[in-house]
């Protein structure tokens, strides 16, 4: 328990503690800080070790996990033990009061495809008649090398983009907005310690520090013309917006669960034996209207596994290199984790609170990703959100 008062249902206790990069009014530097309840605790100060006055992440999380246990271990001391609350309390700030950046300098980044139901989902949308999903798909998780320029903050605007479209009743390809714009529900994992060697699955958290949350933010009119035969481009390129708030992998100890059963078995350097699943709860709203409860437990592929699928031809990594697991969902229809699945490619049109339908977003429509999972004693850990609102495209 802290001393700290906080509402009782807060999901950012003591057994939380996610790191954030913040700025006040009056021109003080972007600084790094720790959330607790409504409050951010600006931890250079509060720890007094420069590293913190850094206006990213970064150069604390290549300091490796002996590191970052140790400083955990001393906020949690400073926020519960009495003794600490003068010092504690000059470096607190109401979140009210703060701006808040990207969490840490985005490397390289790779978005997976490791959700077995959307790629089933998204098999039968788009090869009807044929097998739903690929060969390879249960044998490798699949991914692509996204786009670090375009990642944004969460209540960063995502304006509309264009490209290339073709409907199969057209002779050539038009160019123009996109009318079949789509968010994906994702978690995000940010590299801590880099490597210049492949990184086996049993040494993921020696090198992951923290979770976040990922919108994916897709054209699939875009992508439908432009994967013929290579993979997204465009259609994604324009925005992937993160969460502030990045929770440390020790966090998640109570989260952790198996992962769904493998068949076949994967080749052994993907094999696990930890438990690296991660029960997450996601939930999605469109115009606040909750539209979709993606359940990330049931992701086939762990965040260990494309860890190790990512660097084992060599590939290096480096502090502030992220992946994301794809889109996220599960057995049921409310449980898809993007407009694709939850109006079946455009068919079945879902009904917001305002009596508005929606087969693809609309310009001034706002999307809000958000999680918990559980953290013992039957309390709840919370991620914060990630939120886009959506402008018309240029002219």
């Amino acid at each position: 328990m802290t001393w700290l008062e906080r509402p009782p249902d807060s999901l950012f206790g003591i057994a939380n503690l996610p790191y954030g990069v913040f700025s006040l009014a009056g021109g003080q530097p972007p600084r790094v800080g720790v959330r607790i309840g409504d409050w951010i605790l600006d931890l250079a100060p509060a720890l007094g070790d420069d590293v913190f006055g850094e206006p990213s992440l970064n150069a604390f999380m290549a300091q490796g996990r002996a590191r970052w246990s140790e400083v955990r271990s001393r906020i949690t001391e400073l926020l519960t033990g009495p003794q600490h609350r003068r010092i504690v309390e000059a470096a607190l700030f109401p979140l009210s009061q703060a701006r808040l950046h990207l969490p840490f300098v985005p490397g390289d980044y790779v978005d997976f495809f490791g959700n077995e139901y959307h790629a089933a989902n998204a098999g039968r949308l788009f090869r009807p008649g044929g097998e739903a999903l690929t060969p390879n798909w249960k044998h490798l998780p699949i991914g692509y090398h996204g786009r670090s320029g375009t990642i944004v903050l969460s209540g960063t605007p995502v304006t509309r983009p264009r490209g290339q479209r073709k409907a199969p009743d057209q002779d050539a390809p038009t160019f123009g907005p996109s009318r079949r714009l789509d968010f994906e529900a994702e978690v995000g994992f940010v590299i801590g310690v880099g490597s210049a060697d492949p990184v086996p699955v049993d040494d993921f958290a020696e090198h992951v520090f923290g979770v976040f949350l990922v919108n994916d933010w897709s054209s699939r009119d875009l992508q439908a013309w432009e994967s013929r035969p290579l993979g997204p481009f465009l259609a994604k390129s324009f925005a992937t917006s993160v969460s502030p708030w990045v929770v440390p992998l020790d966090a998640l100890d109570h989260a952790r669960v198996s992962p769904p059963p493998r068949d076949p078995e994967p080749l052994p350097y993907l094999a696990d034996a930890e438990k690296w699943g991660l029960d997450l709860a996601l939930q999605v709203r469109l115009n606040g209207r909750l539209v979709a409860r993606p359940p990330f437990a049931a992701t086939y592929w762990t965040a260990a596994q494309m860890l190790a699928h990512m660097t084992v031809n060599g590939a290096t990594t480096r502090p502030g290199d992220l992946f994301a697991s794809g889109t996220v969902s599960g057995p049921d229809r409310d449980q898809g984790g993007c407009l694709l699945e939850l109006t079946w490619g455009g068919a079945e049109p879902l009904t917001l609170a305002d009596g508005s339908v929606r087969s693809w977003l609309e310009d001034g429509d706002e999307v809000t990703i958000s999680a918990t999972a559980p953290a013992g004693g039957g309390t709840r850990l919370g991620f914060g959100e990630v939120t886009g609102q959506i402008l018309p495209a240029l002219s």
